[in-house]
């Protein structure tokens, strides 16, 4: 035990390990007190940010950086406190066994990166299935958004998912998963891409969409 302690409060593993305390301190209050809200809030989940009722927790146009950033990394939809306890959580584990195994100051860098990246990948795999257990999702996943237009925030193609922003006709917005028309092999569509979202897979949970000019005119 005595060794386990000493190697959590090494470098690179402390830098996890603090957090992690922090970490578990929240949910066992948020179990406790029957608290289970995102204490720190949802990015963009705030009265002043500027979208309708069909805005996307943390996907806002006023969220700030933050949100697009979650966004960019595909995290958005996911509250900031289920985000950073996975990145954390493995993160920490990653680096403990990292720690462990290696004792140069340079392979631990290398720990520390893995760890971070082992947390983030991680964090990525889980954010979609999460969206839909946890619900906060606030828009309806349906046809209602076909022959809307959306931006691309994070780029797709016809085998890779990424995600869109759509502008609701009442002025709010909402982060959906999307898959680029096309065959398999062409290239993504990009960040910043204006599409238009023209079919809605109901088993996939996900819109199908093409770049804008080509969706609304087949045939120029």
């Amino acid at each position: 035990m005595g060794d386990f302690f000493a190697t959590a409060t090494q470098f690179p593993v402390v830098l996890f390990t603090f957090p992690l305390v922090v970490v578990i301190g929240y949910w066992l209050f948020a179990a406790l007190t029957g608290i289970g809200g995102d204490l720190f809030g949802t990015p963009g989940a705030s009265g002043d940010s500027g979208a309708g009722d069909g805005a996307d927790p943390g996907d806002a146009p006023g969220a700030g950086g933050f949100a697009g950033l979650l966004a960019a990394l595909g995290l958005g939809g996911v509250p900031i406190t289920v985000v950073l306890s996975c990145v954390i959580a493995v993160g920490w584990f990653v680096a403990l066994v990292g720690t462990a195994l290696t004792d140069h100051p340079l392979l631990r860098v290398g720990v520390l990166l893995v760890a971070l990246w082992a947390g983030w990948q991680t964090t990525w795999l889980l954010a979609r299935p999460l969206r839909r257990l946890l619900g906060f999702t606030s828009v309806a996943r349906n046809a209602d958004f076909v022959g809307l237009l959306c931006e691309v925030r994070v780029r797709c193609s016809a085998t890779e998912f990424g995600q869109g922003l759509v502008t609701l006709p009442d002025g709010g917005t909402a982060l959906v998963d999307i898959r680029a028309d096309g065959e398999d092999g062409a290239a993504p569509l990009p960040a910043g891409t204006t599409v238009l979202i023209y079919d809605y897979d109901p088993e996939g949970d996900f819109y199908r969409v093409a770049p804008a000019g080509a969706a609304a005119d087949p045939l120029g």
